[in-house]
């Protein structure tokens, strides 16, 4: 069962609070945020949470720093109900720092002793597990990485013709950015680097397909570079894709690019992985190692010289991306939902298993905190 609020959805339909329905195949029970777009109070879940958290054996909580995990660590502490935290991220140094005043009010508010008294800490790469242990002292984690659809490993090539985003790229091989928008994906840094190979005759036919959604300033100064720079036939900005559409255009790139300052994950590269797509990341990103190891793409330091660099060797062998896009595809397997759902079971397994712990702070759920 999932449980969540309404907040940043799009739902067709408004379901009474606390009914069950069917959400992209899954039961899941919305409720209504009432206040606060990063905070997302909703007294009804709490409630909800209060009076319904006993039914369950374990209780898994996504993100950290908002009322939802808040409410159903409390309410989870209350009944003697396990509770594992998955931090997104939020725990490493990088992301203490992101709002580093609210974060440190908060963890010393009450958010320290949540996370310290989980039945354990789900991290999805051994990256993120190392780096919050250290920094945190925490000890009690497991890694269990993100899962991808391998039918995408399997599913019939979908040719450009038939996806309408791709007409205007018939003909020409193109770079792959499927991705929020934002500052810290290093877009701007790619962008720069791409358009100084434009530049060159031997690279004139790529082209540079910028997939997703952002802050309307930080897409508008991409934009604007691309106008002065009298890129608009090379550079595209199809908006946010899925479906098919993202299928076909997933399988038709030649490159996938994520060169983020801070990528606890990077989903879109284990689904570029298994469409045999080769990567380009930085070494911020947590797969970056597997990356590495398995031959499936190429690191690149998030700095204008090395970005293009790397980028210059990539799209200039034919062969090389054939071969680390096969690795690539190899290198997927590891992510399959039997694999990722196996190790989940484990995880849920080791915990139910496990004596309680004492609590060593008395005081745990007194904070005031979203009350």
């Amino acid at each position: 069962m999932l449980a969540t609020t309404d907040a940043d959805l799009k739902l067709e339909s408004r379901p009474a609070p606390g009914t069950v329905i069917a959400y992209k195949e899954l039961p899941v029970i919305f409720f209504k945020k009432q206040w606060g777009n990063s905070f997302k109070y909703s007294r009804p879940f709490s409630q909800w949470l209060e009076g319904n958290v006993a039914d369950y054996d374990v209780v898994h909580i996504h993100a950290v720093f908002n009322h939802a995990c808040i409410a159903a660590a409390r309410a989870a502490r209350k009944q003697g109900i396990p509770y594992i935290i998955r931090p997104l991220g939020t725990l490493t140094p990088w992301g203490m720092g992101q709002k580093s005043l609210r974060k440190r009010v908060f963890w010393h508010g009450g958010i320290e002793n949540i996370v310290r008294n989980a039945a354990a800490i789900h991290y999805t790469s051994v990256t993120e597990q190392q780096t919050v242990e250290a920094s945190l002292g925490l000890n009690h984690g497991f890694v269990v990485p993100l899962g991808v659809d391998l039918s995408l490993t399997q599913a019939a090539p979908i040719t450009r013709d038939s996806v309408a985003q791709l007409s205007s790229l018939q003909g020409h091989p193109y770079v792959l950015v499927l991705s929020r928008l934002l500052p810290t994906k290093g877009i701007d840094v790619l962008l720069d680097a791409f358009l100084s190979l434009a530049r060159q005759s031997e690279f004139s036919d790529w082209r540079l397909v910028l997939a997703g959604e952002g802050p309307a300033d930080y897409v508008g100064s991409l934009k604007t570079t691309v106008a002065r720079m009298n890129a608009v036939d090379r550079v595209f900005f199809p908006g946010w894709i899925n479906g098919e559409t993202k299928a076909a255009v997933l399988q038709n790139a030649s490159i996938l690019a994520l060169p983020s300052y801070h990528e606890n994950f990077g989903l879109c590269v284990i689904e570029a992985l298994a469409s045999g797509v080769p990567v380009l990341i930085s070494p911020h990103v947590s797969l970056a190692p597997e990356i590495e190891a398995a031959g499936a793409g190429w690191i690149a330091a998030v700095e204008p010289h090395s970005l293009e660099a790397t980028l210059t060797q990539a799209l200039q062998l034919d062969e090389e991306r054939q071969r680390r896009g096969q690795a690539g595809r190899d290198l997927s397997l590891k992510f399959s939902w039997n694999n990722i759902g196996a190790g989940l079971i484990d995880m849920y397994s080791s915990v139910l298993n496990r004596k309680p712990q004492v609590q060593e702070n008395p005081e745990l759920m007194s904070t005031n905190i979203g009350q």
